[in-house]
């Protein structure tokens, strides 16, 4: 079992960074991000709490929870597109990555809580992972955009919900805002954070209470404080099926493979 989800029923030269007032040292040669920089974004994320700097929104209607059956045990959130029923989570959520094919029977409830989908349940169509992820679950590639149709109605899903922008290349760190459905719980979890290099494809982001469940999560800089929504730069997911600790997440880094994987999705 991957830490942050469960599968469904029956399915050498160092560059210096200073951003939002972290210290980023990166090995240029592996990629890596020493543990002092990690240390130092989480103690920055620490920081900016207890200060009020920040004030972590609302969860954006556009984040859902990913159902299986009757359970819900990933998470995903609407990413614009221009036929407006892209869903956006982790591959792990949706394929084995050991080519066997992707689950079926899977549904999407956007701005779910308390029991509640408030703009219904969407059936996942089509699941769209990369190669690399299919034959051999490289967790560099670990995201997947889904499409998604409800019965009965003409709307997209991201004209109810609205939708983050997909965002790539951004470098690090990122201030970003951090959301998750945990399998025990009936209404997300939202964090503020720091994300830092780990890794030469990979980021981590220091958040608490992110356990089961929330694989598929989306990060999220520049947020519009009135829609909730921003531009989406990872999901849950990469090292560890997304780490294994609820306090401490990972992502696939975006670049062009996350692109080129969207662009094959909408057109």
């Amino acid at each position: 079992m991957a830490f942050k989800t469960f599968r469904p029923a029956g399915a050498a030269a160092a560059t210096v960074l200073l951003v939002l007032g972290v210290v980023v040292s990166t090995d240029t040669t592996t990629g890596d991000t020493s543990d002092a920089t990690a240390a130092a974004a989480d103690a920055y994320t620490t920081s900016l709490a207890a200060k009020t700097v920040i004030t972590t929104p609302a969860a954006s209607p556009s984040v859902g929870a990913l159902f299986g059956g009757d359970e819900h045990f990933c998470s995903g959130s609407v990413v614009h597109s221009a036929a407006g029923d892209v869903v956006l989570t982790a591959a792990h959520c949706v394929n084995d990555g050991d080519g066997t094919g992707n689950y079926e029977g899977l549904t999407f409830a956007p701005g779910y809580h308390d029991g509640i989908a408030p703009y219904g349940m969407w059936a996942v169509t089509v699941a769209a992972v990369p190669d690399g992820w299919a034959s051999g679950g490289d967790p560099d590639l670990d995201f997947a955009f889904l499409t998604v149709r409800q019965d009965g109605t003409s709307a997209s899903v991201e004209s109810l919900t609205g939708a983050n922008t997909l965002g790539t290349d951004r470098g690090f760190p990122n201030l970003i805002t951090l959301t998750g459905y945990p399998d025990e719980a009936d209404a997300p979890t939202v964090c503020q954070g720091v994300t830092s290099r780990s890794g030469t494809y990979q980021q981590r982001v220091a958040c608490p209470g992110f356990p089961d469940g929330t694989s598929g999560g989306p990060w999220v800089t520049d947020v519009d404080a009135a829609t909730g929504d921003g531009t989406v730069i990872g999901v849950i997911g990469g090292y560890q099926y997304g780490g294994d600790s609820p306090d401490v997440s990972y992502s696939s880094y975006f670049d062009s493979d996350v692109r080129d994987l969207y662009e094959s999705v909408t057109g």
